[in-house]
């Protein structure tokens, strides 16, 4: 799972959140949600492996079924880019957990 700070979500647009927690907004909230959401337990280095086979990027599908790319931005992050472009840099990896592993991201992504 790739889960962004508060301050992630404090950097999308005024209103964003309060308009997503709306009953009739539940399904863009649980596709952005699920848009974050990886299966399996993969780990800092299983993502690093991924990208280095992968030639600097790897694609992850994401519980929603889209994807998420994942590219090398220097020597020592990656960070995770959404169909848009727009970049999460992980700033914390593998706080494990017994469903899975949580990687925390700068921003928040958006599923097409």
């Amino acid at each position: 799972m790739f889960a962004p700070t508060n301050r992630a979500f404090e950097k999308l647009p005024d209103g964003t959140v309060p308009m997503l927690l709306k009953p009739e907004n539940k399904g863009k909230l649980t596709s952005i949600l699920t848009y974050h959401v990886v299966p399996g337990a993969l780990t800092a280095r299983d993502r690093w492996d991924m990208v280095d086979k992968m030639g600097g990027k790897a694609e992850l599908k994401t519980v929603n079924g889209e994807s998420l790319v994942i590219k090398r931005v220097s020597e020592k992050h990656l960070a995770v880019y959404d169909p848009e472009g727009h970049a999460g840099r992980i700033t914390i990896t593998d706080v494990m957990q017994s469903n899975g592993v949580i990687h925390v991201i700068d921003n928040v992504e958006q599923p097409n």
